[in-house]
């Protein structure tokens, strides 16, 4: 079962409203490899005690009327949100209503955030970058450094620090990138499956009840991952600082 993170002791006095969300999860038929109906997934975080999911299709974006009847139906926060495919890796997005070609190169992409008003999240960012074998320190951060200078990092708000299908070693690779970079994470399942639900999460310090407001809260940093089986915060979450 989930056990919900203590607040940072910086919140106890400042805020009156925390929330745990999960920004990535997937859902069939719009992405071709889950297994998930989204009736299915949004039962299950609320049984797993989240308050919001975020629908991240692949290249796909849900229709806003679409994602209100399932909020209505569940009486439950659901957010539409895509992964992009870009050369440089996966982006997770907020604020675009459809995908259109050109956004797999990342400047482009983020000139449609901008225009939107939206966010860039990384997602699963040890993907092509983490090495898996290392003989030393010294080739490890080696790699860490090359993946700070991935072109697509110069347009994100975030990183996803905890990734529900990355193993301890994975996360550990993105833990350590956002620390280098002096960037916030995210935690998001990735969920493809029933069993993926409920993993990790992103805290977030102040209610938010649509996308908009979301986008908000990532953009102002008041956020941090959390992994939902310990209920630890994440070290990085360091680097938020209350607005």
């Amino acid at each position: 079962s989930i056990v919900r993170p203590e607040r940072p002791e910086y919140s106890r006095q400042l805020v009156r409203y925390f929330m745990l969300i999960d920004l990535h999860s997937h859902t069939w038929p719009r992405s071709h490899d889950s297994v998930l109906n989204p009736d299915d997934l949004i039962v299950r975080a609320k049984a797993a005690g989240l308050d919001a999911i975020a629908f991240s299709e692949h290249d796909t974006v849900w229709a806003q009327a679409d994602i209100d009847e399932l909020r209505a139906k569940h009486d439950f926060l659901v957010l539409a949100g895509v992964e992009i495919s870009t050369d440089d890796g996966h982006i997770l997005t907020f604020g675009i209503d459809k995908y259109v070609f050109g956004m797999h190169r990342a400047r482009e992409l983020a000139s449609y955030v901008e225009k939107a008003e939206g966010v860039m999240i990384a997602a699963h960012p040890y993907r092509r970058q983490m090495p898996w074998f290392s003989r030393n320190e010294e080739e490890y951060e080696a790699a860490l450094q090359k993946a700070r200078n991935n072109p697509a990092y110069e347009f994100v708000q975030g990183l996803e620090e905890v990734n529900g299908r990355g193993s301890d070693k994975e996360n550990e690779f993105s833990r350590r990138l956002c620390e280098l970079m002096d960037m916030p994470g995210t935690g998001g399942t990735d969920s493809h499956a029933i069993s993926d639900i409920g993993k990790c999460a992103t805290y977030f310090e102040r209610e938010i009840r649509d996308e908009r407001e979301l986008i908000a809260e990532v953009k102002a940093g008041r956020f941090y991952a959390v992994d939902l089986r310990s209920g630890e915060p994440i070290a990085s979450r360091q680097h938020v600082h209350p607005k």
